[in-house]
């Protein structure tokens, strides 16, 4: 299921509206990346409102068609989502043809609260899971505190997981660094102690420079730290929306980059263009440089991924012009 892309009696079989699932077991999200051939993965995030969730399942019926290697639901803000994301991530696993990679946090939750979310997810059937501590409720760059029944750290996060049955287990890396980690190399001791935590791979904060993705890679391995590292790309659809994104983050949004889209920001056409023609150049140079997959933020909107996804099928290439790829 790594490709881009699927033949035409896959695509007969899936339906808007309607429960289209394969047999077999489940796959480890860990083998598919350290298969040798590229995946490619689609983030969606759990929807507040009923218009919200028919956007999300549109997004994900439509991107279904494309066969990805796995997708996931990720955590509202602060753990605030925790029931949408367990519910949203049980039905893809029991009436899609997709194979769902979990999100758990640490934020808000006991640890009694954690195993009741790990249960409810091997309950469906659910055997990879995206371990993050997470952020702060209201203010992700705010002082972090732990629940008092809860952990500290996402590595113990990953060992909880791993006592608890038959998971893959994957972590977060960031390129740019974490806003809390004082230096990058403080970033790589945090994400080396994570991985030998037990973790099988890692999927990266959205970034928009490949060297940064690869001086991470190059880091970890020369700490002897070998798992592999899916970087996560999110094709810019709304100037506004990814400023304050970066800068929550800690992400570094590219001065050249900025200054292209904010001359476009009332043309929300003329930015998925950009956003697209950025992103395409940046899968592919990251794939060049030896990328195990790439992991599609997608914001709930299947248009500007599905636009990134036909230019690699046709093979478009890295843009000389553009400096952040």
């Amino acid at each position: 299921m790594s490709g881009l892309g699927g033949g035409c009696g896959y695509s007969r079989c899936v339906a808007l509206g309607l429960p289209s699932t394969l047999p077999g077991g489940a796959a480890s999200v860990g083998d598919l990346i350290r298969s040798g051939e590229p995946t490619f993965s689609f983030e969606f995030f759990p929807p507040k409102t009923e218009e919200g969730e028919q956007l999300l399942w549109r997004a994900i019926r439509e991107l279904e068609t494309l066969r990805p290697s796995y997708v996931s639901i990720t955590y509202g803000a602060g753990g605030s989502s925790r029931d949408t994301t367990v519910a949203v991530t049980e039905r893809i696993a029991t009436e899609t043809t997709l194979l769902p990679m979990a999100h758990l946090t640490a934020v808000n939750h006991s640890v009694a609260e954690l195993r009741n979310v790990i249960g409810r997810y091997a309950g469906a059937g659910i055997h990879n899971v995206l371990a993050v501590r997470g952020d702060p409720p209201g203010d992700p760059r705010g002082e972090w505190i732990p629940h008092p029944e809860g952990v500290t750290y996402a590595e113990e996060l990953v060992r909880l997981l791993r006592d608890s049955g038959d998971f893959c287990v994957g972590i977060a890396a960031f390129p740019d660094k974490h806003p809390r980690s004082p230096d990058f190399e403080s970033e790589v001791k945090y994400f080396v102690r994570k991985a030998q935590a037990g973790a099988a791979f890692a999927i990266t904060q959205f970034f928009f420079n490949w060297q940064d993705w690869a001086r991470l890679r190059d880091a970890t391995v020369a700490a002897g730290c070998d798992i592999p590292i899916v970087p996560g790309v999110m094709p810019v659809t709304n100037v506004g929306q990814i400023e304050r994104m970066a800068q929550l983050s800690g992400a570094v949004f590219p001065a050249d980059l900025a200054g292209r889209l904010r001359a476009v920001a009332d043309d929300p056409v003329a930015v998925r263009a950009i956003g697209v023609e950025v992103a395409t150049g940046l899968t592919a140079r990251l794939l060049a440089e030896g990328a195990p997959g790439i992991h599609f933020i997608t914001l709930n909107r299947s248009t500007a991924t599905r636009e990134v996804w036909q230019n690699l099928r046709l093979g478009t290439g890295v843009s000389g012009k553009l400096t952040t790829v």
